[in-house]
């Protein structure tokens, strides 16, 4: 199996994307960090947030794993606006520390998304897929779910099960 890791970019913590993401985790092993415990700003031209946990981060994730999954919300058709500025800091990568930027080529890229409706909206997965694209990374696959009465369905449950199977 590849060595992958999970990133929650959810506005609650033990909301229902964790519960999707949980699952996975529990399935693959994947640690799993949630950016809500994390010290992230915005994207700014200037670098001022230099010293946030952005760049750690994301040399921990780009020499310890293969595989990055992103776990977030549908939330007005698009991703969490947390996981979009994780996203926006790709830009740092970019330009201020290219070494940690180049070492995404090559590495694989997959989604988890969770909302009340049963499918995502034609065009959800267009940013991610484009993302890395441009940074050389293998867009591996998503998986969409829902959670009903608190819990996973057996219909999410086996979707998941395949998600997980196609990430090794």
């Amino acid at each position: 199996m590849k060595k992958g890791i999970i990133i929650l970019g959810s506005s609650k913590s033990f909301g229902e994307t964790r519960k999707l993401a949980d699952y996975v985790a529990n399935e693959t092993q994947f640690p799993l960090i949630d950016l809500k415990k994390k010290n992230i700003g915005e994207f700014d031209y200037e670098h001022k947030n230099k010293d946030d946990d952005y760049i750690p981060l994301m040399k921990d994730i780009v020499e310890n794993y293969e595989l990055i999954v992103f776990a977030t919300p549908v939330y007005w058709y698009n991703m969490s606006a947390r996981l979009k500025i994780f996203f926006d800091r790709f830009s740092d990568l970019l330009h201020a520390e290219k070494e940690i930027g180049r070492k995404l080529r090559g590495m694989e890229m997959a989604v988890i998304s969770c909302a009340s409706e049963r499918n995502t909206k034609e065009g959800f997965h267009m940013s991610f897929k484009e993302s890395a694209k441009y940074l050389g990374m293998n867009y591996v696959g998503d998986v969409h779910g829902w959670v009903e009465d608190k819990a996973l369905s057996n219909d999410v449950q086996k979707s998941l099960d395949e998600f997980c199977k196609a990430l090794n």
